[in-house]
C-alpha cells in the first residue's frame, strides 16, 4: 500500500518505497494543507464517526465493534469498519475476511466489502503473513491512520466504526486529533474491578481530548447456563453500570457471556446476524439505541493543526463552592466557580465565580448550560439531576472530594482526580 505523501513501511517498520528529497518548509506546509483538505473532504461524506475503546485487552472490544457495524448495516445504513489495532487486528478473523486485500489505483485505496456492503479496512489486510508482527513507532502509526482515513475510498457513509487497540496510546490519540468532529466513543468493559479501573482511565482520556463518551457497554455480564438457564456471574455483575454512574457517563447495557458468541466469532460469523434470535443479540440491539439515534452533524470545516486550535479547545468546567472548597451538595452552594480551561495544554485560563439563582428543581442544569459550562465536578448528585445535566449537554463527574476548584480541575485534566462514592442517591 502506498499513499501520497507517505513513506511505505512494511510490518517491521522498514521502508519499502523510495524516500524523496527533503522538502522546503513552505512546500511541506502546502503539502500538509492539501492532505488536510483531502482528509476533510473524505470525512465530510461520513455522517457519524464512532470510536470503540477499551482500557484493557480481552474484554471483547473487537467483537463489539464488528457487531455494531453489522447491526447498523442491518438497519439499512451505509457502514464502514476501520480496524486500527495494529498489533493484534481481529476484524479479518471475526468477519471471515482473512484473505481480504486492499487494492490501490494510485489515487485511492479500495476497501474490502462484507455483508450488506460494509466497507472494511484493517492493517491485517496488508500483512505479508498472518503471524507477522507490526513493529512501528508512533509517527509510522500516525501516517498509516492518515492514509486509512484520507486515502480509502469510503464514499458516502452513515457510520464509520473505528476499532482501537486497548489502552490510551498513539492510535486513539491520533484519530481523536484527526477527527475532532467525531460523535464520540463507545467504551467496552467487563464487570470485574481490574477491568473497570482501566476503563476509568479511558473515560478520563476522552474528557482530556473533549471526546464525547456515547456510553459504556458491560460485556461478558453473566453466563446463562444452556441447560438450566441459571445465570452465573463469572466476572461479577453490574460493575460497568455502577462505574458509568459514578463517572457521569451513559450506560448502554449488558451483554451476556454466551458460548455461542465464542463459536460464532471463531467461525467468522457475527452473532448479531447469524444468531439474531438469541437473548445476547437482543440485548446487544437494545444497547445500540443511542447510536442509532445519533443526530446528523453539519460537515466539518478544514481542521487546523493542533497548535492553532488552543482557543477553540477551551472548555468551561463548573464547580459548586462553599467556604472556598467544593460543596458536597451542588444545589446548596454559595457560588459556582466557572473555570475556562485548555484541555490540550492542561491549563486553567481564567476563573469566574457566579452566584446561582434560587434553588429550584431542574433549574441549575439549564442555567449552567446558558453559562456555557460543559462539565460539572460535584460531590454528590441524584440520578434525576444527572439526567437533566446530560440533557443540557453537560458531563457530570460525581464523588469528588472537598478541595479547591483549581486543584480538582487540574486533577481532572491530568486524569488523576480520585472520586469516591456518590453521596447523593435520590
Amino acid at each position: 500500500m502506498r499513499g501520497k505523501g507517505y513513506r511505505v513501511m512494511d510490518c517491521q517498520g522498514k521502508e519499502t518505497g523510495r524516500q524523496g528529497h527533503q522538502q522546503r518548509p513552505d512546500a511541506q506546509d502546502r503539502k500538509e494543507r492539501q492532505e488536510q483538505e483531502v482528509l476533510t473532504e473524505r470525512m465530510n461524506r461520513i455522517k457519524h464517526k464512532i470510536m470503540v475503546l477499551s482500557g484493557k485487552g480481552g474484554v471483547g472490544k473487537s467483537t463489539v465493534a464488528a457487531n455494531i457495524a453489522v447491526a447498523l448495516a442491518l438497519e439499512g445504513r451505509k457502514v464502514g469498519l476501520l480496524d486500527l489495532d495494529f498489533h493484534g487486528p481481529s476484524i479479518p478473523k471475526l468477519l471471515k475476511l482473512e484473505q481480504g486485500q486492499l487494492r490501490s489505483d494510485g489515487k485511492s485505496i479500495a476497501p474490502v466489502e462484507y455483508l450488506y456492503g460494509i466497507k472494511v479496512v484493517s492493517i491485517g489486510f496488508i500483512m505479508p503473513e498472518r503471524d507477522a508482527a507490526v513493529i512501528w513507532r508512533g509517527p509510522m502509526k500516525m501516517g498509516a491512520i492518515k492514509q486509512f482515513l484520507s486515502e480509502v475510498a469510503w464514499g458516502e457513509l452513515d457510520d464509520l466504526i473505528i476499532d482501537f487497540p486497548p489502552g490510551t496510546g498513539d492510535e486513539p490519540l491520533s484519530a481523536a486529533q484527526l477527527l475532532p468532529d467525531s460523535d464520540g466513543a463507545v467504551i467496552v468493559t467487563t464487570p470485574q474491578d481490574l477491568a473497570l479501573s482501566d476503563v476509568r482511565k479511558s473515560i478520563s482520556f476522552c474528557r482530556q481530548l473533549n471526546l464525547p463518551v456515547i456510553g459504556v457497554i458491560e460485556n461478558m455480564s453473566g453466563l446463562v447456563c444452556p441447560n438450566c438457564r441459571t445465570v452465573i456471574d463469572v466476572f461479577k455483575r453490574g460493575g460497568g453500570e455502577a462505574m458509568a454512574r459514578e463517572m457521569g457517563v451513559p450506560f448502554l447495557g449488558r451483554i451476556p457471556l454466551d458460548p455461542g458468541i465464542v463459536e460464532a466469532s471463531d467461525d467468522g460469523n457475527p452473532f448479531i446476524y447469524f444468531q439474531n434470535k438469541t437473548e445476547t443479540a437482543q440485548a446487544f440491539m437494545k444497547a445500540l439505541d443511542p447510536i442509532l439515534n445519533l443526530k446528523d452533524k453539519q460537515p466539518a470545516p478544514v481542521i487546523l493543526p493542533m497548535a492553532s486550535r488552543t482557543a477553540a479547545a477551551a472548555t468551561k468546567i463548573a464547580v459548586p463552592v462553599s467556604d472556598g472548597l467544593l460543596c458536597a451538595h451542588f444545589g446548596h452552594c454559595e457560588v459556582f466557580a466557572l473555570l475556562d480551561v485548555d484541555m490540550d495544554g492542561k491549563k486553567i485560563l481564567r476563573r469566574e465565580d457566579v452566584t446561582p439563582p434560587p434553588h429550584e428543581p431542574g433549574l441549575l442544569p439549564k442555567w449552567l448550560h446558558e453559562k456555557d459550562a460543559r462539565i460539572i465536578i460535584a460531590g454528590g448528585m441524584g440520578s434525576r439531576a444527572q439526567g437533566l445535566f446530560t440533557e443540557n449537554g453537560i458531563q457530570v463527574v460525581c464523588g469528588a472530594p472537598a478541595d479547591a476548584p483549581e486543584t480538582l480541575v487540574m486533577a481532572y485534566m491530568n486524569g488523576t482526580l480520585a472520586t469516591g462514592p456518590n453521596v447523593c442517591d435520590h
